[in-house]
């Protein structure tokens, strides 16, 4: 099974250095890579504007089967008529603009309820924001409103340090009251934008995709969007969310997983169609304001609450007052405690005439002037509603968080495993909720779609689907294994090229854990692979004192007790025992530590249930990282893959990893990983580098020193790397996998990265022009595909090339793994540029393979492994910097998110040791 422990590292050490390079097949003729720099004038670099490749055909290889996708189908009559823009500007009746959010909705549908006789009958779809959409034109190309929303006060500030409550005695506070519930009076101006014919969604179903076509079919996703709106579903971009509570699931700290649905409508080859699929965010847990806060910072009273923490987290939180159930935002949090912050009450005097002000305490106007019993929050701050200036101030106690608010802060590592978990759902389970929801939606009855004569059908789309052989693998000694479902084990078989360990020993970070049980049953089945496992040089026990100790500290003083136990020259490799499952804060100094510092070779394990599945898991990744290898493709071995065996050929794996969701300021990691030793595909190293927050694009692919004299960019050191472990060859062909881009940044990638990619291979060699295949790797998409009828999942090695594929570009979805959990979610391809010249069989099996010489598991992995093998290395130096700190200055309140804001912090270089190791596995 798939290995669940987390990434390591590793380097090829002197006793297991790779293979001479392979002979050089006689019609390939290596050229001397040149180290050289060339005159700025004389290079030379594509800017061609490229465009992704039309579809060149279908693959016709593997077992046909029939399959139902969540896609259904969509009729359309109206594609003569025209969708009508608007720009949309929200005013208060004083001139300001109105940067209330959640507003919009209200105010355009009171505008349709109000003028709708004016409006020549047209129905609206408005995107909540600064676009609306009508169905033929209004009247006029600019219309202005005036519009009364009542109540809308209670969501604005009373001023001056009021508090908010009930059951007024005076005239003073009963004039409050009636305030609170006045009408509101706004403007609302419209202007004619675009006009968008219809006719574009007929020529997006041809492949003729215009920038028409696109916002038309914008057009139908923001009235889906609008019609979840009306329902009072929270939106969150395509996905809505009802207020329901079968559809939660605790996560701990006071935040649930909403689970919803996803619908977007897509040009198909099938046609035009709806996907529909089922979505999950994550929400505060409504209720008492003080019982989140108790369990969001896990502490056991409200006495312990960090409350700087908490007013970040409660930030543009909207709360429900009880006992007047009036509605706000949280702005802020007083200076001083409910007993301690005073306000001017203004209140007249006994003749009626005269009005007295005088100060009072939060507490004390509550209690014995609104006569409300406040049991604990006399000593805690008050919650501000007001403004900075002007606050308005409540007792926390009377605060209730109201329903489907978003959480938008990173998650704990164990909350992230809870909703991914709680998140999963059998293949019939999804297909009965999915065809319950598209019932109960009733799109019929949505005006918009009937006035665009647009009918959904309720019937999963039928597919066809091929299913590919597993291909051949090689063990040991050449024996074969066959995997069977998308698996394979090493029973009774060696590593194909095992390691070998001398020189080690195990620390000890106070895990509970049987070492010499651990230790002896690492030799023993070390053994049985056929990797010779010494006895170690010492097992080293953290000394107690240093528990409680920051975890850089607890690393350093373990590093102590290891140069003592190795005085002349640090061990080869370390197994580290951590304490903490998943989530140790040891490991990342203590990997950069081994890696950058010592280039000591070492695997982390969190023993909590040793059997012989993990200890075969613990030496899969252990032999990799040492520059073993564990299986081999048998077409690899025998240079039978097409197009790649015989020329030389350079895989590039590319992922740009991300702080998560609440981090918004943290670095962004670019990992870039390569094939070595050709032609083989299974051995792999990686270059990695920092870039600013959110940055999806590398930006370091080819990058000039300060003198311009030299190319210090990834691509550069991974050319050189494979120059070197190929015989002194340079590839004629780059293959690059892409993952983590939208269809939106695919010209990027084919005019920005590939420009780079090229520009280094220029600076090395100006006559070197290789060809280019370049393939996006999506997995963050809705498409999933079921057997009919049957409860299990798709087969491994399940290809679709048709129907819900593209009308003209070149894609296609393959589910390379057998989904053992869940519905097996499909990676969809895209093909970008072909130079090479695959044809669509030799390609989809070509990438079927490459799902199958991951060195970490005995199983088929959903993507690529070069993906897969960047998104582990990204991952894991990404932790060699401490980010924690900066994750509490997101954007959500106000930190520093653009380029150049801030300076990204530079990765430290790994050792020379483990460079060109394969330290991620």
């Amino acid at each position: 099974m798939e290995s669940n422990e987390e990434p390591e590292a590793l380097a090829p050490p002197p006793d297991a250095l790779p293979p001479p390079p392979p002979e050089i097949p006689p019609n390939v003729v290596p050229v001397q890579l040149t180290t050289g720099t060339f005159p700025e004038e004389t290079k030379k670099t594509s800017k061609l504007k490229r465009s992704p490749i039309t579809r060149r055909g279908v693959g016709s290889r593997g077992q046909k089967i029939q399959l139902v996708t969540n896609h259904f189908k969509v009729s359309i009559s109206n594609t003569g008529g025209h969708f009508f823009h608007y720009s949309v500007s929200l005013y208060y009746e004083d001139g300001r603009p109105v940067d209330a959010k959640g507003i919009g909705r209200r105010l355009i549908d009171k505008v349709h309820e109000t003028y709708g006789s004016d409006l020549a009958g047209k129905d609206f779809a408005y995107d909540g924001e600064k676009s609306l959409f009508t169905i033929g034109a209004l009247p006029r190309n600019k219309m202005e409103f005036t519009v009364l929303l009542d109540s809308f006060s209670s969501n604005r500030n009373s001023g001056n340090g009021s508090p908010v409550g009930n059951g007024s005695p005076n005239e003073t506070d009963k004039k409050r009251m009636r305030r609170a519930f006045q009408s509101k009076t706004f403007k609302v101006e419209m202007s004619f934008a675009a006009k968008i014919p219809m006719q574009a969604i007929a020529a997006a179903l041809r492949g003729q995709e215009s920038e028409n076509s696109q916002e038309a079919l914008r057009v139908l996703d923001i009235i889906l969007r609008q019609h979840a709106a009306k329902q009072g579903c929270l939106l969150v971009r395509q996905s809505f969310f009802h207020n329901n509570p079968k559809n939660y699931v605790d996560l701990g700290g006071g935040v649930l997983g909403c689970r919803g649905f996803h619908s977007s409508f897509r040009a198909l080859q099938g046609g035009l169609s709806l996907n529909m699929d089922g979505s999950t965010t994550t929400i505060i847990q409504p209720g008492p304001l003080i019982d989140f806060l108790i369990a969001n910072q896990n502490v056991s009273n409200p006495f312990q609450i960090d409350w700087a923490k908490a007013k970040r987290t409660m930030k543009n939180l909207r709360i429900k007052v009880s006992p007047t159930n009036q509605e706000y935002r949280i702005t802020g949090l007083s200076e001083n405690s409910c007993k301690e912050q005073m306000f001017s009450l203004k209140s007249r005097a006994a003749d009626g005439n005269d009005v007295e002000s005088f100060d009072i305490t939060v507490y004390d106007y509550f209690v014995n002037h609104r006569s409300i019993d406040l049991r604990y929050s006399g000593d805690l701050p008050c919650i501000n509603v007001g403004k900075p200036k002007r606050p308005t101030y409540i007792p926390v106690e009377l605060c209730s968080l109201l329903s489907l608010q978003r959480y938008t802060k990173a998650l704990t590592v164990h909350q992230r495993s809870q909703l991914v978990e709680k998140s999963r759902q059998k293949p019939q389970e999804k297909i009965r909720i999915l065809a319950d929801v598209m019932k109960s939606n009733n799109y019929a009855a949505e005006p918009m779609l009937r006035s665009c004569g647009i009918t959904i059908s309720s019937q999963f789309t039928q597919v066809q689907g091929r299913v590919l052989p597993a291909p051949k693998l090689k063990a040991g000694n050449g024996e074969d294994v066959i995997p069977r479902n998308g698996r394979w084990n090493f029973n009774n078989k060696k590593f194909f090229e095992p390691s070998k360990i001398e020189n080690w020993a195990v620390v000890n970070f106070s895990a509970r854990c049987d070492v010499r049980g651990l230790v002896r049953d690492l030799i023993k089945f070390g053994e049985m692979k056929g990797i010779l496992i010494s006895d170690p040089m010492d097992v080293l026990e953290e000394n107690a004192q240093f528990r409680r100790a920051p975890p850089p500290v607890r690393v350093d003083k373990m590093f102590e007790q290891i140069q003592t136990a190795f005085p002349d020259a640090p061990p080869r490799f370390l197994v580290c025992l951590l304490p903490d499952r998943k989530n140790s804060d040891i490991y990342g100094p203590w990997k950069r530590k081994n890696l950058a510092e010592y280039g000591i070779f070492n695997q982390c394990l969190a023993p909590t249930r040793v059997n012989d599945q993990y200890i075969l898991n613990v030496l899969l990744k252990i032999n990799a990282k040492l520059g073993g290898l564990n299986s081999l493709l048998a077409m690899e071995q025998s240079r039978n893959i097409p197009f790649v065996s015989k020329v030389p050929t350079i895989i590039f794996g590319m992922d740009v990893s991300h702080g998560s969701p609440g981090q918004s300021d943290i670095p962004s990691i670019a990992a870039v990983v390569s094939s070595r030793n050709w032609p083989l595909l299974s051995r792999y190293r990686a270059s990695v580098r920092s870039q600013s927050p959110k940055v999806e694009m590398v930006d370091s692919l080819f990058k000039l020193t300060a003198d311009k004299k030299d190319d210090c960019g990834i691509v550069r050191e991974l050319l050189l790397d494979y120059y070197k472990s190929s015989g002194q060859t340079k590839p004629a062909q780059i293959i690059i996998f892409r993952d983590g881009v939208s269809e939106s940044q695919f010209n990027q990638v084919l005019n920005i990265e590939l420009d780079q990619i090229i520009e280094a291979c220029k600076f090395l060699d100006e006559s070197w022009s290789p060809k280019f295949t370049v393939i996006v790797a999506q997995k963050n998409h809705h498409t999933k595909f079921f057997q009919d009828g049957s409860p299990d999942n798709v087969p491994p090695g399940t290809v679709i090339d048709n129907a819900v594929c593209h009308p003209q570009t070149y894609d296609f979805y393959m589910c390379a793994h057998a989904g053992m959990i869940g519905t097996t979610r499909p990676t969809h391809y895209h093909v970008l540029l072909d130079e090479i010249g695959f044809s669509a069989d030799d390609l989809q099996e070509l990438i079927h393979s490459l799902s199958y010489v991951y060195q970490r598991s005995t199983t088929a992995i959903s993507l690529v492994a070069p993906v897969r093998y960047a998104h582990l290395a990204a991952t894991q130096i990404s932790q060699f910097l401490k980010f924690d700190d900066m994750s509490e200055t997101s954007s959500s309140h106000g930190g520093l998110t653009s380029a150049g804001q801030a300076p990204v912090p530079e990765l430290p270089e790994l050792h020379h040791n483990v460079r060109s190791s394969m330290f991620f596995c």
